[in-house]
Parts: structure tokens; C-alpha cells; sequence
């Protein structure tokens, strides 16, 4: 079963994975793993052969020149075959691999090789690959969360319209046990267990409200998590989105459409500081509420399939208004797919701090032991080409420099000069890969802080003032 598993894994990565591996490091990265677990486990290259030592005495080696088959499978075939010899060996010679386990061998093996190419693939055991799939497939909710209260476990929040809601359970009301299963202020963690479990099954809870017990029954289902929040204040439209699940977009059109309808607000707000991001799909809806037509985001990799061109072919809800984004160092992924693109087509103003800058994307692809692997197989690039990875999103207004900066920021723009117009027009130009030195530079003109109350002092002061948002704008050339 390691061979297989090994075989599918490295296939994956041999074909797919962003930047081109040798199937020689490949080897050479997996043994090493091994020393992580027994540092008497000595992994050197000699010649044109590949050796694991124990205490200086040699185990086993293996030639590197048969590796070098330029089919991805073959090669894949042929590493996983390799590198099973080399673990039985070791695993014979070494009582702490023994110890370790058979997962714990094949996981630290691929920690290993990603510490070599980028901080997101991974290899995921067994038991995390069932635990994820049941969350991807609907492990549900009932609606409710429930903390630790002094001296007893009490329901603190309570999703609208979800089964909680609709039973009639407030925040504040005490849980006494789940399905007869008595519990006290010690028991959060088993009470998160007892309530979760597969769509469809029933739940009784005991609570207590005032003096009032009362058992209620639930059916458990699949319960999104708001993420879309809407406020109307001095006739702005303000739009917090704390990240992107499979309904964001539908929220987003639905407060659009609503604000809109009869009287339209002066200029829009989109707050995705702290956004951490969630699928690209919704990230590219979202970005679509807002253009009529165009490019949103391109993806790049050496994969046929990881070539991808996201285009706009909407309207514009927002009626040609004036939109400010808010972005800060927490605005990640998704998000930052929004804020690049509704900047790049000149349809928004970003406002804030230079974002996190996670630009890659992992597919993810099933194994012989149930297990999975995360392989980086693609990047996301802005429609002019710059890559998010590393670089991030640059704000036309920066308020991360402090007030003072943030006042002269303002003040050029008032001027018709705007601020950030060679930084944005040089990170245009940055091809993958740019350069670490290039990246702290560009970085460096607003370097990333956590959301403050200067964005939306800054936001108010462009949508208040239309010449100061026009030359905000047009901070990047069309």
C-alpha cells in the first residue's frame, strides 16, 4: 500500500505541482524525513547514487540516473519504488520509525519535500482526510454555538432561520445535556461533539431558561455561516464580508439590489479586512455584482488545466457609484481576488494596507489509503498579469503610514496628484516570479497592519469628495 500511495502522490506532484521537481530531490527530500524521526538516519548524495546511512554505516543505495524518465507517471512509478526500499530498510534498522508508524513515516517524508517547494501542499493522514470530507459533504449544524458561562454551558449565538432559531432557543439559554447525556461548565468540547453529526439525524437538547426546562428535538442540516453583513449610514452603503462560502455572492446581490431599490445610496463601502478568503468561485461573483463585462482574475501553472481566464458578464448593481474597498494584512485569497480586480478594472478604490498576498490555489486529489494530498498547482494573476502571491494588494489611499501620511495621501489627492500611482503602476509590471528584494520594496510603500478606524474615515472622505475619488482611480492606467 506505501508504494501506491507514494506512486499516486508523487505522479500528482511530478505533473502538476507549480514549479517543476527532479525526481532526484524528490528522493533525496523523503529520506530525509526519516532523520526527522531518526536523527542516526543519514540521507547523502555520492556520485551518481543515492545513499541511507545509519551511524555511518550504509543501509541501502539506490542509482539516480533511472529517475530521470521524462514521463511523469513512469518517473513517479519508478521514485515510489525507490523510496518504499529505502523506508523498509530503515524502518527495519530503526526502532524510533517503528515507534513512529507507518503514517507518521510517509507524512514527514512529504513535510520534507513541501518544506522545498511551497508552504501550502501537504499531505493529509487518513484520519484528517475523513474529517475533512465529512465537513466538505455536510457535517452539520443545528445553528448554535455554545461556550463555557462561570458555572454552567450556556448557548451564546443562535444563526438566524437555522434549526436553533426556528426552535425557538435564544443566546443565553442554559444546555443541560445532549440527548440524555448530562453536562456541566467542563464540557464544551463534548458538547460540540454531541451536537455535530451527519444532515438528516435528530438531536434532543435539555435547556433551561429562567426556571423553565424544556427538551427540544432538532434535525441536524447543513447551516452556512453568515458572512455578508449590511448597514446603511449617512447614506453609504456598508458592506462587511468576513469571508467567501457558497452564498456570499447571493447576499452580496440580494443587499445590492435591495439599497438600490428606490433610492440608490451615495457610494458603496466593501470592508473585507480580515477576510482570510474561501472559494474563488464566490470571489469572482462577487467582483462580477460590481462589472459588466471584462476580465476578473487569470490563474497560471504548468498544467493545461490550471491555465484558466475568469471574465465579468453581469451588471454593475451598484449603478456606477463610487465603491471603496477595504483591505488591510488579514485580507487574504479570495478576498484579495476582489480587491485586485475591481481596482484593475478601475471600478473601486482600495483603501488601507498592503494584504496578506496568498495567491496560490491547491488541488486536492485522493490516495489508495483514504488519505489525500494538497498539491499548489496554480497562481492567481491580475488581468495586466502581477501575481498576488507574496506581493498582495496595494491600496491607492494608505492609511498603515499614520495619520500624518494619511492626511498628506488625501491632501495629493485633492490635488489631483495621486499618491500611490508609481508604486501601483510598478507592481503592474512585476512578471512571476519577482524578486524577494522587489517584493519588500513594493511592500514597504504601505507595509500590512490590522484594519483601523482611519479606512473608514478615509472611505467617507472619497466617496464625500468626487475629484479626490477620480484621481484615486486613476492611479493605475487603463
Amino acid at each position: 500500500m506505501t508504494e501506491r500511495v507514494l506512486a499516486e502522490s508523487l505522479r500528482v506532484v511530478l505533473e502538476r505541482h507549480l514549479e517543476r521537481a527532479a525526481p532526484a530531490d524528490l528522493l533525496l527530500w523523503s529520506l530525509r524525513g526519516l532523520a526527522v524521526l531518526d536523527p542516526r538516519l543519514d540521507p547523502i548524495q555520492r556520485g551518481a547514487d543515492l545513499r541511507l546511512r545509519l551511524e555511518g554505516r550504509v543501509l541501502a543505495s539506490a542509482p539516480l540516473a533511472p529517475l530521470a524518465e521524462a514521463d511523469p507517471a513512469i518517473a513517479a512509478g519508478m521514485l515510489a519504488l525507490a523510496i518504499t526500499g529505502f523506508y523498509e530498510t530503515a524502518w527495519r534498522a530503526s526502532p524510533l520509525l517503528r515507534r513512529a508508524g507507518v503514517e507518521r513515516v510517509i507524512s514527514s517524508g512529504f513535510e520534507e519535500v513541501f518544506n522545498h517547494l511551497d508552504p501550502y501542499s501537504r499531505y493529509v493522514t487518513p484520519a484528517e482526510a475523513r474529517a475533512a470530507r465529512e465537513r466538505r459533504v455536510g457535517q452539520s449544524g443545528l445553528g448554535l454555538r455554545i461556550a463555557a458561562q462561570r458555572d454552567r454551558l450556556a448557548v451564546v449565538s443562535v444563526t438566524p432561520d437555522g434549526p436553533a432559531a426556528q426552535a425557538g432557543i435564544r443566546a443565553g439559554d442554559q444546555l443541560l445535556a445532549v440527548d440524555g447525556r448530562q453536562l456541566g461548565p467542563r464540557d464544551p468540547g463534548l458538547a460540540g461533539t454531541l451536537l455535530e453529526g451527519p444532515e438528516g439525524t435528530v438531536v434532543t437538547l435539555t435547556l433551561l431558561r429562567g426556571n423553565r426546562r424544556r427538551e427540544v428535538s432538532l434535525v441536524r442540516e447543513l447551516v452556512v455561516p453568515e458572512t455578508v453583513t449590511a448597514e446603511r449610514r449617512d447614506e453609504v452603503l456598508w458592506l462587511r464580508v468576513s469571508g467567501f462560502s457558497v452564498l456570499t455572492e447571493r447576499r452580496i446581490t440580494a443587499e445590492l439590489v435591495d439599497h438600490f431599490v428606490p433610492r440608490p445610496p451615495r457610494g458603496v463601502v466593501l470592508d473585507l479586512r480580515g477576510n482570510r478568503g474561501g472559494l474563488l468561485t464566490q470571489a469572482v461573483a462577487v467582483a462580477d455584482a460590481f462589472l459588466a463585462e471584462g476580465v476578473v482574475a487569470r490563474t497560471d501553472g504548468r498544467h493545461p488545466d490550471a491555465i484558466r481566464r475568469y471574465h465579468a458578464g453581469g451588471q454593475d448593481l451598484a449603478q456606477g457609484r463610487p465603491v471603496v474597498v477595504l483591505v488591510d494584512g488579514r485580507t487574504a485569497s479570495a478576498a484579495e481576488i476582489v480587491a485586485m480586480a475591481l481596482a484593475e478594472r478601475r471600478r473601486a478604490v482600495v483603501v488601507g494596507s498592503a494584504s496578506m498576498g496568498k495567491g496560490l490555489i491547491q488541488l486536492v486529489a485522493p490516495l489508495p489509503n483514504d488519505a489525500e494530498i494538497l498539491v499548489t498547482w496554480s497562481q492567481i494573476l491580475a488581468p495586466s498579469g502581477w501575481p498576488i502571491q507574496s506581493l498582495g494588494v496595494l491600496p491607492a489611499l494608505c492609511t498603515s503610514l499614520g495619520p500624518e501620511s494619511l492626511a498628506a495621501g488625501l491632501a495629493a489627492l485633492n490635488a489631483g496628484e495621486p499618491p500611490m500611482a508609481r508604486v501601483l503602476i510598478r507592481q503592474r509590471a512585476a512578471r512571476p516570479p519577482v524578486l524577494q528584494s522587489e517584493v519588500a520594496a513594493l511592500r514597504g510603500a504601505c507595509p500590512p497592519a490590522e484594519g483601523r478606524p482611519a479606512d473608514i474615515t478615509a472611505a467617507l472622505a472619497l466617496i464625500d469628495n468626487p475629484a479626490a475619488y477620480a484621481t484615486a482611480l486613476a492611479s493605475l492606467p487603463p
